[in-house]
């Protein structure tokens, strides 16, 4: 996901893999493995922000929100903003034994639900 949405981005300001690189800096090869997903998202956030600028958002924008989301992601962590809300976090062992094809009880489902439908992120 990461890779993908920064090819986007890139895309977005018009510019080739070789132009954006010599442009800011960046290794051409290492660039291609992280828009391919080949290697993993930094996890520095100085870094991220850095790129993120690069990339030409806006800090608090929903694309900044998702870039550092799917940075998170890719990198195998959780995104801070939902480790912060306690009541959220505190269901994510059902969301995740759904994912593994578990079945949680429709209770369980219910409630998660209800608080991801009424979370919304500074």
């Amino acid at each position: 996901m990461f890779g993908t949405f920064v090819k986007e981005l890139r895309a977005r300001q018009r510019l080739g893999l070789r132009e954006f690189c010599l442009k800011h800096g960046h290794d051409p090869s290492n660039w291609s493995k992280i828009e391919r997903d080949v290697l993993p998202p930094p996890r520095d956030e100085e870094t991220l922000r850095v790129w993120a600028k690069q990339l030409g958002l806006k800090q608090g924008s929903d694309d900044w929100l998702k870039f550092f989301d799917y940075a998170a992601v890719g990198a195998g962590r959780i995104p801070e903003h939902i480790l912060e809300d306690k009541e959220l976090a505190a269901h994510l062992p059902v969301f995740f034994r759904t994912l593994s094809g578990q079945k949680p009880s429709r209770e369980e489902l219910g409630k998660l639900l209800e608080i991801i439908k009424g979370t919304r992120r500074p």
